[in-house]
């Protein structure tokens, strides 16, 4: 059953480690099937979470943004599946990616842009709001669609929450 509400929590970050930090608590979190969309500006640091999910993930290789391949995988604790769809303008470009075999992998699927295509993604995912505050800080709006993700929302707030990691607004 889906939740009927969303829940939100906001979390301030001053560095891109600690945008890392965020990710890898977020990937240690994470259960097969998760999926994660990320949406920000240029720059807003969507790589940069995405780097610290796949150290969560336990995954040694690097990851980087597959702005030209569109995806790419990685292996670790769960199959990472890291989509970016920058480069795509139409949704139909979006649709003839073949995202369910991505999304329905058992792995995390972490797709940057994402909401330059929502209407292609499942009603339940956790989205990720990223915005530039300052040279190097970040604003981070993590809602959670769906119980699943309300339930990973929930450890991740408890795993970050006396970490020191950046700055949290509200409790799930």
């Amino acid at each position: 059953m889906q939740s009927s509400t969303n829940t939100s929590i906001t979390i301030e970050t001053h560095s891109p480690e600690q945008t890392q930090a965020l990710g890898q608590r977020l990937g240690r979190a994470a259960k097969p099937g998760d999926l994660i969309l990320l949406a920000g500006e240029l720059g807003a640091g969507k790589t940069c979470l995405t780097q610290g999910i796949a150290r969560g993930l336990g995954i040694d290789s690097h990851v980087r943004s597959p702005t030209f391949v569109l995806a790419t995988e990685h292996r670790g604790r769960l199959m990472l599946y890291h989509i970016d769809l920058y480069r795509l303008d139409q949704l139909h470009e979006v649709q003839d990616l073949g995202l369910d075999e991505y999304i329905e992998g058992g792995g995390v699927c972490v797709v940057e842009w994402a909401d330059k295509a929502m209407p292609v993604f499942p009603a339940e995912h956790l989205m990720i709001e990223m915005e530039h505050t300052g040279d190097e800080s970040r604003s981070l709006t993590f809602t959670a669609h769906g119980n699943r993700y309300t339930e990973l929302l929930r450890a991740f707030s408890k795993s970050i929450g006396t970490a020191g990691i950046g700055t949290l607004h509200g409790r799930v």
